[in-house]
């Protein structure tokens, strides 16, 4: 079982790995682009555009009939999309970048998450918050190698480069997976109930709080703190790590699912506030792994209340919550471009405040 379920677990780790990179080389996309903060936001707001419709109408319908063999085709196209942002000259060609790379990271994010629901029913153990820990894992180390690479002079398209190679193997991995669709699972449904919604909205919001930290944590740093490009790469590195710890913890706490939520929004919202009013980067950066920290269990434990309610509604809740993902990152562009990053920091604080108040009258069971 575990040689089983190694290519579904590494594409985690290649999925955050991506995403981490990226983060870590968004200041030199910023200046080769010439894009304001504003604009920026607007491009991140493309990845949103291309993932959900992807996410939806795509990836569920391709996995749901194909099985596992869908999901290694989605990692060979993000492979091949994940090139394009590192390549992008201005504002029209980043958008159309990360479109097609949302479009991608969406489906493979529902295939390996529909692999991991499968391997979980066929062994009945628990794999999902492991997974999601090791895709922060993967964003710890692809936000700090690109930092480190950065800081000795590698430019953002060879950074880019060499991750696509890693998940492009990746994908080789999946394509010798047979994990078949469950005989239930033969017609992709939307379901769209009260319980569902509300879950899908608390993890919205989360998430929200989790794509801001996560793209913008390195730019901040270097914009507000004077921090280095090694120094800014371990913004959302320490992010990426706390995120890692706060949900191998949750794997083995026995504390009760309320009790972890009420208290991970309220913790993520201090951190979200010590790095806003942060003098100095170290203090900034004990900050932003607080925030990861908060935020960390929100996706394991509302996609596993999803799960008991059956496989489409799994698609639904990750559907409603990677868009407070992808959204995230555009709030904080927009906000920032109105007051500053700071400001952007505060405003993460509130709406984590709110999760966390919200999430006492969540519907887990």
């Amino acid at each position: 079982m575990t040689k089983r379920r190694f290519p579904t677990l590494l594409a985690f780790v290649t999925l955050g790995l991506f995403w981490g990179a990226w983060a870590s080389v968004l200041p030199d996309v910023q200046r080769a682009t010439g894009v304001s903060k504003g604009a920026l936001g607007i491009a991140l707001l493309c990845v949103a555009l291309g993932s959900i419709p992807s996410m939806l109408f795509i990836a569920g319908p391709a996995v749901d009939r194909y099985g596992s063999r869908a999901v290694a085709v989605f990692g060979a196209i993000f492979a091949a999309a994940t090139t394009l942002p590192g390549l992008a000259g201005s504002l029209p060609l980043l958008a159309l970048a990360l479109l097609v790379a949302g479009g991608a990271s969406g489906a493979l994010d529902v295939g390996i998450n529909a692999n991991a629901g499968r391997l979980e029913a066929e062994s009945g153990k628990r794999i999902m918050p492991l997974a999601h820990g090791l895709y922060s894992v993967g964003i710890l180390v692809g936000a700090v190698g690109a930092g480190l690479a950065r800081a000795a002079g590698a430019p953002r398209e060879t950074i880019l480069l060499g991750v696509a190679v890693l998940i492009a193997i990746t994908a080789l991995l999946l394509g010798t997976e047979r994990i078949e669709p469950a005989p239930s699972e033969g017609r992709h449904t939307i379901r769209i109930e009260r319980a569902l919604l509300g879950l899908g909205i608390l993890c919205a919001v989360a998430f929200v709080v989790e794509g801001g930290i996560e793209s913008w944590s390195a730019l901040y740093l270097e914009r507000e703190l004077d921090a280095s490009p090694a120094v800014s790469g371990l913004g959302p590195g320490v992010f990426g790590a706390s995120m890692a710890i706060g949900r191998f913890y949750g794997q083995g706490t026995r504390l009760g699912e309320r009790t972890l939520l009420v208290g991970s929004g309220l913790l993520a919202a201090a951190g979200c506030f010590l790095a806003a009013i942060a003098p100095s980067s170290p203090v900034a950066l004990v900050g932003l792994a607080l925030g990861g920290a908060g935020v960390a269990l929100y996706a394991p434990i509302v996609f596993g209340a999803g799960g008991r309610r059956g496989a489409s509604a799994v698609a639904t809740v990750t559907t409603l919550g990677y868009f407070g993902l992808l959204v995230g990152p555009a709030l904080v562009g927009g906000v920032a471009q109105v007051t500053s990053l700071r400001g952007s920091f505060v405003v993460l604080a509130l709406v984590a405040a709110a999760v966390g108040i919200a999430a006492r009258r969540a519907r887990l069971d």
